[in-house]
C-alpha cells in the first residue's frame, strides 16, 4: 500500500513537478485586517436521556441553580439530579464583515463527566471575544454525528458523543470593525512568506496599475490606493486579487514516515553522488513441539522449542547521479534500483547529511 501511494506521488512529481503554474494573488495572499475572531462561552445542555453530568459535577449543579434563580425560583442543591443536564463550552468563529443578525455555526463540547450529549438542547449562551464583549448568542438543538448505546453491560460507541455542532446556532449581536486602508494603502500578507514571490507580486501589480506597490518584506506587499479608486475600494481589491503570478517554490522535500508518503519540490537538485541500496534480511522461525510421555506413565508432556534462523544478504545496487540531476532524475534513478518509498526516505536523508542534496527535508 505504501509503495503504491509513494510511487504515484513520485511519478506526479516526475512529470509535473518541474512546471510552475500561475496562481492568482487571492490564492497566495490575503488582505491584512480580513480575519476571523474567536468566540467562547459557557452554557448548559438540557433534555438528555440520563446521559448528563453526575452529582460529582458541582459546577453543573451551581449552573442550574443560577439559571433557576434568574427565573425567580429558589432550588435546594440537594434536590438537583443533573443526569439530564450537562455543562458545556461553546466556541465559534466570527468572520470578518459579519453583520448584526447573521448566523454562525457553533461547536459544543462537554466539560463534565457526561456520557453523551445526544438529543440535547443548548440554552441561550452569550459568546464573548478576548476583550470580554458579547458578539453573538447561541442556542438550539445539538447534532453530535455519533452515538453511545449500552445494554446488558455491553456498550458500543461511534465517533465522540460528548461533542457536537449547531448549524447556524448563534446570532451575531455586533460585528467587528474592519479597517482595510491605513495611511492610504492596503497590505497583502503572503500565505507562504518568500522574498522572490513578494517581489513578483509587487511587480505584477505595478505592471497593471503603475508604480503603486512595494514589497516590504518576505510576507508583506504594500499597495497604495489610487485616488480614483478610494471610493470604490472593493472593485480595486478585486482587480488586485485577480492578477496572476508564478509563485516561487523553495527546494523542499516532505516525508511522512507513518504513511510512506514523499513529496518533492520542483527545485530540488543534487551534487554528483553515488547511491548504494541493499541490506540484510534476517528471518527467525520458532517451532514448538510437544513430546508425549510413554503410555501408562505418570510423566507430563514435554514441550521443546526449535529455533532456526535464515540470513539473506540482498545484492547492493549502485547508481551514480550527476551534478546536473533534478528531481525527475532523482526519482527515476531511485526507482531503477527498486527502492521503496521508505528506502527513498533513508537515501534522501543520507544524501542531505552528505551535503549532496540541496533541499530542506521536513518530517511530518
Amino acid at each position: 500500500m505504501y509503495k503504491r501511494i509513494g510511487l504515484w506521488l513520485l511519478l506526479g512529481v516526475l512529470f509535473f513537478g518541474s512546471t510552475v503554474h500561475a496562481a492568482r494573488i487571492k490564492d497566495i495572499a490575503k488582505v491584512q485586517g480580513v480575519r476571523n475572531n474567536q468566540l467562547i462561552g459557557y452554557g448548559i445542555i438540557v433534555g438528555l436521556n440520563g446521559t448528563g453530568d453526575s452529582t460529582k459535577s458541582d459546577f453543573t449543579i451551581k449552573s442550574v441553580i443560577n439559571m433557576m434563580q434568574k427565573f425567580g425560583l429558589e432550588v435546594d442543591s440537594k434536590q438537583i439530579k443533573p443526569k439530564n443536564v450537562a455543562a458545556v463550552m461553546v466556541t465559534a468563529k466570527l468572520p470578518a464583515f459579519a453583520k448584526e443578525g447573521d448566523g454562525l455555526d457553533i461547536n459544543v463540547a462537554s466539560v463534565g463527566d457526561a456520557k453523551s450529549l445526544e438529543g440535547g438542547v443548548l440554552l441561550q449562551t452569550p459568546l464573548r471575544a478576548a476583550n470580554g464583549q458579547v458578539y453573538a448568542v447561541g442556542q438550539g438543538p445539538l447534532s453530535i454525528g455519533g452515538y453511545l448505546a449500552s445494554a446488558g453491560g455491553n456498550s458500543q460507541q461511534k465517533n465522540f458523543p460528548t461533542t457536537g455542532i449547531i448549524s447556524n446556532g448563534a446570532i451575531v449581536e455586533q460585528g467587528v470593525q474592519t479597517s482595510l486602508v491605513r495611511d492610504g494603502s492596503i497590505k497583502l500578507s503572503l500565505l507562504n512568506p518568500d522574498f522572490t514571490t513578494a517581489n513578483r507580486v509587487a511587480r505584477a501589480i505595478n505592471g497593471e496599475w503603475g508604480n503603486i506597490a512595494i514589497a516590504r518584506d518576505a510576507s508583506t506587499v504594500e499597495v497604495d490606493v489610487p485616488g480614483s479608486r478610494a471610493d470604490n475600494l472593493v472593485s480595486f481589491i478585486a482587480s488586485i486579487e485577480d492578477i496572476s503570478i508564478s509563485p516561487d517554490q523553495a527546494a523542499k522535500i516532505v516525508l511522512n514516515e507513518r504513511t510512506g508518503t514523499i513529496v518533492m519540490g520542483a527545485n530540488v537538485s543534487i551534487s554528483e553522488v553515488a547511491v548504494s541500496q541493499g541490506g540484510l534480511t534476517v528471518t527467525v522461525n520458532k517451532d514448538t513441539k510437544v513430546y508425549m510421555p510413554p503410555s501408562f506413565s505418570n510423566a507430563d508432556p514435554v514441550e521443546s522449542d526449535n529455533t532456526t534462523m535464515d540470513v539473506q544478504e540482498k545484492k547492493a545496487n549502485l547508481v551514480a547521479l550527476p551534478a546536473t540531476a533534478k528531481v525527475g532524475d532523482v526519482v527515476a534513478a531511485l526507482n531503477t534500483i527498486g527502492a521503496t518509498p521508505r528506502d527513498i526516505m533513508a537515501i534522501l536523508e543520507a544524501m542531505r547529511a552528505a551535503g549532496a542534496l540541496h533541499a530542506e527535508i521536513e518530517l511530518i
